[in-house]
């Protein structure tokens, strides 16, 4: 099992930048690839990032340029960095475990509670 807790979210203003962070415990954390969601009020959950244990890594287009995912292995934790943060970017983000890096969020296995991330225009 994988337990997961997120952290960093906030009220920032457009343009501004927010570094978002996922800690896992449990002793399988080496298994899983890593992946940050987003679901503002009234849409779907969509897919923003994730990264394999050994490094790959996959975006959606509409984050390419402006957010990284990074993780530390020795410290059982992922990082989304946020820049030039838009309004549009306002959404509980959550991460969440899965055996192999994918997008879709049925193969995700293990999700944290989230954290809100507000951008003010």
């Amino acid at each position: 099992q994988v337990q997961l807790v997120e952290s960093g979210g906030g009220l920032v203003q457009a343009g501004g930048s927010l570094r978002l962070s996922c800690a896992a415990s449990g002793r399988t954390f080496s298994s899983y690839a890593i992946g940050w969601f987003r679901q503002a009020p009234g849409k779907e959950r969509e897919f923003v990032a994730a990264i394999a244990y050994g490094g790959g890594i996959t975006y959606a287009d509409f984050v390419k340029g402006r957010f990284a995912i990074s993780r530390d292995n020795a410290k059982a934790t992922v990082y989304l960095q946020m820049n030039s943060l838009k309004p549009e970017d306002t959404a509980v983000y959550s991460c969440a475990a899965a055996r192999v890096l994918v997008t879709t969020t049925f193969q995700y296995e293990y999700w944290g509670q989230g954290t809100q991330v507000t951008v003010s225009s």
